[in-house]
């Protein structure tokens, strides 16, 4: 049997308008402990966006997601996190934020491939 680890995931969802409540889903940030293993990727259904808000702001809401998926990988792309370890990341980017671009409750689950989570999730959840 192969062997499972435990592992994290929150849906990162767009909100283009705050007023209204309405949100759908662009992407899933995933981490596993025990493979110090933290992810994100990110699909825009723009044409979506746009039905909720036409005047949203499209190239905004990518560089954000691109952000989420930076802060994931470290290094110099994450910014004032870029020193942090992959648990860290994770729960700067599960924090509860009041903009656009938000992370949705967090979830758990075993894999043995925390980065074929990721894809999975996000085939399954978001496109």
């Amino acid at each position: 049997m192969t062997k499972r680890d435990v592992f994290e995931y929150a849906l990162v969802r767009v909100v283009p308008r705050m007023e209204r409540g309405e949100c759908f889903n662009a992407g899933v940030i995933v981490y596993c402990r025990a493979h110090s293993y933290v992810a994100a990727r990110t699909h825009l259904d723009e044409a979506k966006l746009l039905v909720l808000d036409p005047a949203a702001d499209v190239a905004g809401v990518r560089a954000a997601l691109r952000g989420v998926e930076g802060v994931c990988g470290g290094g110099e792309a994450a910014g004032q996190a870029a020193g942090d370890d992959a648990g860290r990341r994770f729960r700067w980017l599960i924090a509860p934020r009041s903009t656009v671009v938000q992370p949705g409750p967090v979830h758990t689950g075993l894999t043995a491939d925390p980065a074929t989570e990721v894809e999975r999730l996000l085939d399954l959840l978001v496109r």
